[in-house]
C-alpha cells in the first residue's frame, strides 16, 4: 500500500461539459478506483478553470456576471461528474479563497526569488487559448489550436524567468526520464526546451476577473498560471506544509496533448522557481476525434465546423446506453495517449458484443444452470479448473496495465478471461448435465464472475457491485483489496445465486 494523488486538468467554464472532457475524467477515476481497492491511500482531484478573457465574453454573452456564469457552468460539470460516477475526492474552482490565497502565496515566492520582472510585451494573442503565438506558428494566419483569428495586444505585463530555467530543466528531464509519459510526448516537451526558451508574460491589466498580484493590485494572474497552482492549493499549499509533503511526492497529472507546453515546460519551472520538486508524473493523453475534428467548444460554435458537441454530451449517451456502458466504451476503445475516432456505431458495436454477448450471457447464463441444476446454490470452484490459470493471466495482465495507465489493455485482459469462461462452457455443456455432476465447472464460472467484478470494479463500479450481489457475495467489490483478493477460490459456495435481468440488454 502506497499514495497516489490524481489530477485532471481543470476544465474552462467558458461553455458545457463535452465527451472529451468524460475522456479525461473517467480515465483518471477508473484509475484512481484502482488504486483504492488496491488500498492504496488515493486523493483524486478535479475541477473547472474560471478565470481568463474567454470566460468573461462567454459571460457577457449570456448577459450575465462573470461570477453568476462560472456558478452555474461549474455546476454543470459537476452533475457531468455525478452522472458518469465520478468518484473524485475534491472539485476545485479557482474562483474559490483558497485558491485565490495558494495562488498569491506560490507567485510571491518566485517573485521574491527574482524570477519575475516587469515588462511591455506585444504579440498575437488567441482568446481561445489564453496564450501568445509567433508569426511562424500560426496556421493561415489563425490559431493552430483552435484556427480562429488571433488579435494583436500590447500592454505593460509580469514576465515570469521561463529562459533561466532552460538548464534545469533539460537536467530533470535526463534524471527523471518517466516524468512525462508516453515517450513520444516527452520527447515533444524536450524539444520545445531544446528550441530555447523565451520568458512568459504571467499578467494582465486588460483584465479584472482574475487573481490580483499581491505585489502590485492594478494586475491580475494570467489565467494558466492561476490555474496551473490548482494542483497544490488542493493539498494546502501554503497552509498546511504538512498535507503537501504527504502528496506532491505522489502526484499525477493527467492532462490533453493540447497543454503539453504548459504542463511540461512552465508548470516544473515554476515549480524550481518557489523552491519545490516538479511533479512526479504527467501523462499525456491525445484527443477524442469526432468525423476527423479535435472535440473542441470553440470549434463547434463555428458554423463552418461539422463537429456539434452539444449532441455528444456525457448525458446524452447515458440516457441512452447507460453509465457503464458509456465508461467502458471510452475507457477501452481509444488507448491513453493516442488520439481516437468516436462515432455512436463504434459504442453501440461495442455494446452488443462486449457487454451483451459476453459478459451479460456469461452471467446469465451461470445463474440460469446454477439455478436448474443446483437448487440456485452456488457451488465452490474447482482448484484444478483450467479456468484457474486464465484467471491468473487475467489479473497480472489487468495489475500491470492499470499500473502503467493502460485501462485499455486491463479490460483486454478481463475480456479474454471472460472468452475462456464461455468457451469452457460450451466445451462443457453444463446445462445438458444431471444434476451433481455440474458443481466443478459452475463454481468454477462463480469464481471467474467474483474475479471479473473485482477487476471491472475500477471502469464499471455499478455493474460489478451487481455482480457481486447476484452471485451471493455480500459488500462491494470495490471494498476488496487486489490483487490478494483476486487469487484463485475465494468464492465460498453455499450461496444464493440470483439471475436478474439481463445486465445489458441486446440493442438492435
Amino acid at each position: 500500500m502506497g499514495r497516489f494523488y490524481i489530477t485532471t486538468p481543470i476544465f474552462y467554464v467558458n461553455d458545457v461539459p463535452h465527451l472529451g472532457h468524460a475522456y479525461c475524467a473517467v480515465n483518471a477515476d477508473a484509475i484512481a478506483r484502482w488504486h483504492r481497492g488496491l488500498g492504496d491511500e488515493t486523493l483524486f482531484l478535479t475541477g473547472t478553470d474560471e478565470h481568463g478573457a474567454k470566460v468573461a465574453e462567454s459571460a457577457e454573452k449570456h448577459s450575465m456576471s462573470p461570477a453568476d456564469w462560472t456558478d452555474r457552468t461549474s455546476e454543470r460539470f459537476q452533475e457531468a461528474w455525478r452522472t458518469l460516477n465520478i468518484s473524485n475526492d475534491d472539485f476545485i474552482r479557482t474562483t474559490e479563497a483558497r485558491h485565490y490565497s495558494t495562488v498569491q502565496t506560490f507567485l510571491q515566492r518566485i517573485y521574491d526569488n527574482g524570477y519575475i520582472v516587469k515588462d511591455t510585451y506585444k504579440g498575437l494573442y488567441c482568446i481561445s487559448c489564453e496564450d501568445y503565438y509567433t508569426t511562424e506558428a500560426l496556421v493561415g494566419g489563425r490559431c493552430p489550436v483552435h484556427l480562429c483569428d488571433v488579435v494583436e495586444m500590447e500592454e505593460d505585463n509580469y514576465f515570469f524567468r521561463l529562459s533561466a530555467f532552460e538548464d534545469r530543466l533539460l537536467e530533470w528531464y535526463e534524471s527523471a526520464p518517466d516524468a512525462i509519459a508516453p515517450f513520444a510526448k516527452r520527447n515533444e516537451a524536450l524539444s520545445f526546451i531544446k528550441g530555447g526558451l523565451k520568458d512568459v508574460s504571467i499578467t494582465r491589466t486588460s483584465l479584472t476577473w482574475g487573481v490580483p498580484v499581491p505585489w502590485d493590485s492594478s494586475h491580475v494572474f494570467y489565467v494558466w498560471y492561476d490555474a496551473l497552482i490548482n494542483y497544490l492549493t488542493a493539498i494546502g499549499y501554503g497552509t498546511d506544509d504538512e498535507k503537501v509533503a504527504t502528496w506532491w511526492p505522489h502526484v499525477h497529472h493527467l492532462i490533453g496533448k493540447e497543454i503539453i507546453r504548459f504542463h511540461c515546460v512552465w508548470w516544473p519551472a515554476m515549480c524550481m522557481a518557489a523552491g519545490i520538486e516538479p511533479p512526479s508524473n504527467i501523462f499525456v493523453h491525445g484527443w477524442l476525434l469526432v468525423g476527423g475534428s479535435k472535440l473542441s467548444k470553440s470549434m463547434a460554435a463555428d458554423e463552418d465546423s461539422p463537429v456539434k458537441l452539444t449532441d455528444i454530451t456525457p448525458a446524452s449517451l447515458t440516457e441512452d446506453f447507460g453509465v457503464d456502458a458509456v465508461r467502458y466504451h471510452l475507457l477501452r476503445e481509444t488507448p491513453l495517449g493516442s488520439d481516437g475516432d468516436f462515432s455512436i456505431g463504434a459504442l453501440a458495436s461495442r455494446y452488443n458484443s462486449d457487454l451483451a454477448n459476453n459478459l451479460g450471457n456469461l452471467v446469465a447464463r451461470v445463474a440460469t444452470v446454477v439455478g436448474s441444476k443446483c437448487g440456485g446454490v452456488g457451488p465452490c470452484p474447482d482448484p484444478e479448473s483450467p479456468l484457474a490459470e486464465a484467471a491468473a493471466a487475467a489479473v497480472s495482465g489487468a495489475a500491470d496495465a492499470w499500473e502503467k495507465f493502460a485501462p485499455h489493455e486491463a479490460l483486454e485482459a478481463t475480456w479474454r478471461l471472460i472468452g475462456a469462461t464461455n468457451a469452457e462452457l460450451e466445451a462443457t455443456s453444463p446445462w445438458k448435465a444431471e444434476p451433481g455432476s455440474v458443481d466443478n465447472v459452475l463454481g468454477s464460472a462463480l469464481e471467474v464472475l467474483r474475479i471479473v467484478a473485482l477487476l471491472i470494479s475500477a471502469a464499471m463500479p455499478a455493474t460489478a457491485d451487481e455482480i457481486w450481489q447476484r452471485i451471493g457475495l455480500s459488500g462491494s467489490p470495490a471494498s476488496e483489496l487486489l490483487p490478494g483478493a483476486a487469487a484463485w477460490g475465494g468464492y465460498p459456495g453455499g450461496l444464493t445465486v440470483i439471475k436478474g435481468d439481463p445486465l445489458f440488454p441486446r440493442r438492435k
